[in-house]
């Protein structure tokens, strides 16, 4: 079982011709209202990867929220976890250039109200798999991580959005998912040792423990245990939109670790999912399936 606690978003998405400068106005050329949340992301990815998954979250008692669970029900995701506040459901505001970059404004609203005590009733047992993210309070990220430890569980934290408060949190998960700017930032403020990005990773590993994987766009994927170094290059494609990418790899890399695949196995996989997902427009309708991941693998 995987279990996701994280955010539950209704993304408003605009596709432009270019990304608009401060003050600037810039034409549109469509307009999509579809579920997210890098909580939901992660979940929906895991799921179509295979595995059983159950989401710990937050929605708003508002129209809003039917939207963003939609997938999530459809696809089989365990909702029992998803609690209703009063705040509003969580929205992000995402505009797309054409060349497939973008530009993410998040309201928090519900996810804001998922506290502590959610990250402690858990219902872990040894072997799950626990996978976390930095847009809901970090209280209750910290809380998961030791109720996991504790229950024998295996924690994966992606640390997206980039919190500079989370960087204790780093060193509390067995496996820790950045992009290349988070890591540089949070290697920064935990003055890890190198003269680069690979050797400050290793010294993430070998102080922590844990396992650092840091995904590096067109240029693939790089992963530092304790005792190996892994680099995984990316799948050459013409992306259309790179929302949620990022997401699809954390989820299949946490459904292919539960389901025993070794690290670098893990890793490709994940990549390649994660490749798959900047090939259609939008977060959660562009995640792939595990039959299309893996015939892209052959």
């Amino acid at each position: 079982m995987i279990v996701v606690i994280g955010s539950i978003n209704l993304d408003l998405v605009a596709t432009v011709e270019r990304l608009p400068k401060p003050g600037e106005t810039v034409p549109g050329d469509t307009f999509v209202i579809a579920p997210g949340g890098k909580g939901a992301n992660q979940a929906l990815a895991a799921r179509r990867a295979g595995a059983a998954v159950r989401m710990v979250a937050a929605v708003g008692a508002d129209p809003f929220a039917a939207q963003a669970l939609s997938l999530l029900e459809e696809s089989g995701v365990d909702l029992s976890g998803v609690r209703r506040a009063a705040s509003a459901t969580g929205t992000a505001l995402i505009l797309v250039e054409r060349a497939g970059e973008n530009m993410i404004a998040v309201i928090p609203g519900a996810n804001g109200d998922l506290r502590a005590e959610h990250g402690r009733d858990l219902d872990l047992k040894a072997g799950d798999h626990v996978l976390l993210q930095h847009e809901i309070p970090l209280e209750t990220v910290a809380v998961a991580l030791d109720t996991a430890r504790a229950a024998g569980a295996v924690s994966l934290l992606n640390t997206a959005p980039f919190r500079p408060e989370a960087a204790p949190l780093l060193g509390r998960a067995d496996y820790v998912i950045a992009n290349e700017t988070e890591f540089d930032l949070y290697a920064g403020a935990l003055a890890l040792a190198g003269g680069d990005r690979q050797a400050r990773m290793r010294h993430f590993a070998s102080t922590t423990g844990r396992t650092i994987i840091v995904t590096l766009g067109a240029q693939g994927v790089w992963a530092s245990t304790p005792r190996t170094f892994v680099d995984q290059p990316a799948m050459k494609i013409e992306p259309v939109d790179t929302v949620g990418a990022g997401d699809t790899f954390c989820g299949y890399l946490a459904a292919s670790l539960a389901g025993g695949l070794p690290l670098g196995d893990a890793l490709r996989r994940a990549a390649v999912a994660g490749a798959l997902a900047c090939l259609k427009p939008g977060a959660q309708p562009a995640i792939p399936t595990g039959p299309e991941v893996d015939a892209a693998m052959r």
